[in-house]
C-alpha cells in the first residue's frame, strides 16, 4: 500500500510539473501574424490618458519616438466634449466616384470596363468589354448596400456609422478639383460639404487624397490646397496635424506624386521655392507616395512632409511590401519625415483587370489583414492608413459585403464571418495599436 502511495504521488508530481513547463512555454510564444494573438478578447476604450482639456477643446495625442529618444506630440482637435474610442492616428482612404439610377440617373463606377492589358497578345486572352448592373458589378465583392451610389444620404450616413464603428478617425477623402473626374467618373467635389457634415457627426475628420488628374502640376496644386483650405479649413471635421516643427497643419496625401519631377516640387514646398506654400497661410504636412525604392530620395528633395505606400498587396511594389517597411521607416527618421504604412484586407482586382492574378491576395478570412496591420505596428509608425473603405474596384473594401451568386457570377464574401469582419478587426487592432503607443513612450 506505501509502495501504491509513493508512485501516486511521484506520478502526481511529474504530471504538475508538465503542466507548470507547458504553461511557461506556452508564454514564450510570439504572435505570428497578427494582432488577434495579441490583443483576445480586449474590450473598448476611451482615448488614452495622454488627452486633455484645451482651451475647451479636446486635445487627441499621439506620441512619436524617434531614434534619438527626442519626443514630440501628433495633435488633433475635437468638438467632442465626450470620450470615444475611435483614433485619428488610424486614417482610411475613401471614394466618392460611384453612381446609381436613382440618384445619378445611371450606374457610375459599377459598371467599370475591363481594362485591357498593355500587350495585345495577353490583352487578347482576356475577356472585354464593361460590366452590366445590377447583378453584375465591377467588384469580385458584392456590397451590401449594393451597387449605391455616392449622392446617397443614406450612403453617406450608413458609410460615417460603419468608419466610427471601425474606430478609424480620419477618412482621407479621394479627390478632384471642381468639374475634373477620373476616367471612368463624373465629377464629385459638390459632394465634399455633405461627406464632412456627416463625418462630424460621427466625431470623423477628413484629410484629402489628390489624385493625379490631367494638366495637374505644382502650379495647379498649389491652387488647389488654396480652394480646399479656404472653402474648408473652418469646418469642424477638417482635419490637422502637428508637424515636426511644432506647427498645427493640414495634412494632404498625394496620390502618384512621382509623376511631377522632384524639382518642381520643391518650387511649391521648400522655403525657397519659386511659389513655395511654406510659411503662408496655406501651408501643410504633405505626404507624398513611395512606389519604387528610388523615390525616397525624390520625395525628399522635393520637399514632402512624409511617405505612404498606400497599396494594399504585399509584394506588389518596393512601398508596399512588408519586409521593406523598416528600412522605409529608418530613412524617413533619419530625414525627419514622416512614414504612414498602407495596410489592407486584401487585393483582388480581376473584376476590372482580368490579366492580373498574380497580384492577388486572398484575405483568408482575416488573417492576410492582421499580417499587414502586424507588420505596420512592428515599426512603430505614427499613422497607419487602412487601404480602403470603399475601393470595390481592387478588392481592397472593408465596408461590409454579403455573399451574392448570379446566372453568371459567384462573387466573393466574408463568410464563415459576418459582414462586419473587417469593421471589428480594425478596431480591434486601432485599440491595440493605442495600447502599444503608449509603451513607446516609456
Amino acid at each position: 500500500m506505501t509502495r501504491l502511495r509513493k508512485k501516486a504521488f511521484v506520478a502526481l508530481f511529474l504530471f504538475t510539473l508538465f503542466i507548470f513547463g507547458t504553461m511557461m512555454g506556452l508564454r514564450t510564444l510570439k504572435p505570428s501574424d497578427g494582432f488577434s494573438d495579441l490583443a483576445p478578447g480586449i474590450e473598448f476604450a476611451g482615448e488614452r490618458s495622454a488627452r486633455r482639456r484645451h482651451g475647451g477643446k479636446a486635445m487627441v495625442v499621439s506620441p512619436i519616438q524617434s531614434d534619438t529618444g527626442v519626443g514630440d506630440t501628433k495633435v488633433v482637435f475635437t468638438k467632442s466634449d465626450r470620450d470615444h474610442s475611435i483614433f485619428y492616428d488610424v486614417h482610411i482612404f475613401y471614394y466618392l466616384w460611384y453612381g446609381s439610377p436613382k440618384m445619378d440617373s445611371r450606374y457610375v463606377h459599377w459598371d467599370h470596363v475591363l481594362v485591357p492589358h498593355w500587350d495585345p497578345k495577353i490583352a487578347a486572352s482576356h475577356a472585354q468589354g464593361r460590366h452590366m448592373p445590377p447583378e453584375d458589378i465591377a467588384s469580385s465583392f458584392y456590397p451590401e448596400l449594393g451597387p449605391y451610389s455616392s449622392r446617397d444620404p443614406h450612403v453617406i450616413e450608413s458609410h460615417m456609422s460603419q468608419i466610427e464603428a471601425s474606430a478609424a478617425g480620419v477618412l482621407v477623402l479621394s479627390w478632384y478639383p471642381p468639374g475634373v473626374a477620373d476616367n471612368h467618373g463624373e465629377p464629385t467635389e459638390d459632394l465634399v460639404p455633405a461627406v464632412m457634415d456627416a463625418a462630424q457627426r460621427h466625431s470623423i475628420k477628413v484629410a484629402f487624397h489628390i489624385q493625379p488628374y490631367k494638366g495637374r502640376t505644382d502650379q495647379s496644386m498649389h491652387n488647389n490646397i488654396k480652394y480646399i483650405i479656404d472653402k474648408y479649413g473652418a469646418h469642424g471635421a477638417f482635419y490637422r496635424f502637428r508637424s515636426s516643427t511644432g506647427q498645427v497643419l493640414p495634412l494632404f496625401y498625394v496620390y502618384d506624386s512621382y509623376l511631377t519631377p522632384s524639382v518642381a516640387w520643391a518650387d511649391l514646398l521648400t522655403a525657397k521655392g519659386s511659389h513655395s506654400l511654406r510659411g503662408t497661410a496655406y501651408d501643410g504636412v504633405f505626404v507624398a507616395l513611395v512606389v519604387e525604392e528610388r523615390h525616397k530620395n525624390e520625395i525628399l528633395a522635393g520637399g514632402f512632409d512624409g511617405m505612404y505606400t498606400y497599396f494594399a498587396s504585399n509584394g506588389f511594389s518596393f512601398g508596399s511590401s512588408h519586409q521593406n517597411w523598416r528600412a522605409i521607416k529608418t530613412f524617413c527618421d533619419g530625414n525627419n519625415l514622416l512614414f504612414v504604412p498602407g495596410v489592407g484586407p486584401g487585393y483582388a482586382d480581376t473584376a476590372v483587370r482580368p490579366w492580373n492574378n498574380h497580384n492577388t491576395r486572398n484575405r483568408v478570412n482575416g488573417r492576410y489583414y492582421e499580417t499587414s496591420l502586424q507588420a505596420a505596428l512592428t515599426v512603430r509608425p505614427d499613422i497607419v492608413a487602412i487601404t480602403s473603405f470603399n475601393q470595390w474596384h481592387e478588392g481592397t473594401q472593408i465596408e461590409r459585403a454579403v455573399p451574392k451568386k448570379t446566372v453568371t457570377r459567384l462573387y466573393l464574401d466574408y463568410q464563415p464571418s459576418k459582414p462586419d469582419l473587417y469593421l471589428e478587426l480594425t478596431r480591434r487592432w486601432a485599440l491595440q495599436f493605442d495600447k502599444e503607443k503608449d509603451k513607446w513612450l516609456m
